[in-house]
């Protein structure tokens, strides 16, 4: 995985797209009740700069942030500081996931499970999820498709702007390995009018419904569902993004971490 967001995470909350996080909170726990669940305890796995943490922290849950890069848990950290209870924020590499206890459920959003390269990898994720979520709880998480990966971000690019700020993306793709490299170049206008350049490199992998299938499996949990992220949609050919809803079916009774 590559060392990402070093630059991206001073800019991520003013340029990337906006997202209703009420809206978004919203269709979450609607997933959860959907299949039976009513979580108190909920970890957001590369919780980013905490928007989505701070949503559901607002809301009365006990929440816990884990990300791999200190400086989005800087501006998450910013977010959530002086809420009761306290949000737990954990600087972590999400396939070595170590958690002070089990929770009642997770998300993990914004594709972030797409920046993990190997199968492998993926596989690690889940298999730490195992042991931190609790029997029978919910995992929640979105992942781009290979569709997006090949007709959307392609060899494509694009062009992010925000007051005294632009953003030059350039992606290249490899069909083979359906990957995306993308070249973040930021411009930021500094008090004399002069623009700072600053890069950041990010690379993403999508993944086959059947080889999530096999992973989630693979780490006692049951597929319970895919659909057309922001809908309860089966998914058709040409859907972006999916919401997947695991299911973890490890015995109650097994050891815990």
């Amino acid at each position: 995985m590559m060392n990402e967001y070093q630059t991206l995470s001073a800019y991520y909350d003013r340029l990337m797209p906006q997202t209703d996080f009420e809206a978004r909170a919203d269709y979450l726990l609607a997933l959860f009740a959907r299949f039976g669940e009513t979580p108190h305890s909920v970890l957001d796995l590369a919780c980013g700069t905490g928007k989505m943490t701070k949503t559901l922290a607002e809301r009365g849950f006990d929440m816990t942030g884990v990300d791999g890069s200190e400086e989005m848990l800087a501006e998450a950290a910013d977010k959530v500081s002086g809420f009761t209870p306290e949000v737990l924020l954990l600087k972590q590499d999400m396939r070595a996931l170590d958690l002070r206890d089990t929770v009642d459920g997770a998300i993990c959003l914004q594709d972030s499970l797409n920046h993990l390269l190997k199968t492998a990898d993926l596989q690690a994720v889940f298999d730490r999820l195992r042991l931190f979520v609790a029997p029978d709880g919910l995992v929640l998480f979105d992942m781009n498709t290979p569709f997006k990966h090949r007709e959307i971000l392609g060899n494509n690019d694009f062009i992010l702007e925000a007051d005294g700020l632009v953003c030059n993306w350039q992606n290249l793709y490899t069909e083979k390995t359906a990957t995306v490299d993308m070249q973040l170049d930021f411009f930021e206008e500094q008090p004399d009018g002069c623009y700072v350049r600053t890069t950041d490199f990010v690379r993403e992998r999508a993944y086959t419904l059947r080889t999530i299938k096999q992973i989630l499996e693979k780490a006692e949990f049951e597929l319970c569902a895919v659909f057309a992220d922001g809908t309860f949609e089966a998914p058709a050919d040409e859907c972006e993004r999916w919401m997947l809803v695991a299911k973890n079916r490890r015995p109650a009774n097994e050891f815990t971490e």
